[in-house]
């Protein structure tokens, strides 16, 4: 989906604008996510679809397009890392709890229970603990359906596990 038929559409626009225009989330356009992806865009994309679904089930679109875009509002780009971590303190593990207290620094009257939820459980099954709301299991899923364009080039997929370590720069 083009950037542009998401910044034309008004409701959601009219829901994320803050987020979108803020100085520290607009830094991650230059986090790179998955192959030739921001993590910015990424969000958006997450946020996205995942607002349109929830809207389409009668759900609340307002908490899935803004927990979409918060999902993966971490401090560093997390492919270029050459620091070594214990398995559990890996990306996969940490970045979830790490969003979250980004996400309530800089838009602490964005997140409630349900926003919380979504940023905190969209890495399930990797945090054992599963989704409470829908609209967090939308975002999980939406998520999981948008990074499966790693399979595409499959000499990423061990960078992307953090099995070997990438980026722009080693490819």
């Amino acid at each position: 989906m083009k950037k542009n038929k998401i910044f034309n559409d008004l409701a959601y626009m009219k829901l994320v604008k803050n987020i979108l225009e803020n100085d520290e989330f607009t830094k991650r356009e230059n986090f790179e996510h998955h192959i030739n992806k921001s993590v910015y865009d990424h969000c958006l994309y997450v946020s996205y679809y995942s607002y349109k679904i929830a809207k389409k089930l009668h759900l609340d679109e307002k908490s899935a397009a803004i927990g979409g875009l918060l999902h993966d509002f971490y401090d560093e780009p997390w492919i270029c890392n050459i620091e070594k971590k214990n398995f559990f303190e890996k990306h996969g593990f940490v970045h979830a709890k790490k969003s979250l207290l980004n996400s309530k620094k800089h838009f602490s009257n964005l997140i409630d229970k349900k926003v919380e939820n979504i940023i905190l459980r969209h890495m399930f099954p990797l945090n054992i603990i599963p989704p409470k709301y829908m609209e967090s299991w939308i975002v999980s899923f939406v998520d999981k359906y948008t990074s499966l364009e790693i399979f595409l080039k499959p000499k990423y997929i061990p960078i992307y596990l953090g099995i070997k370590k990438g980026g722009k720069n080693e490819r």
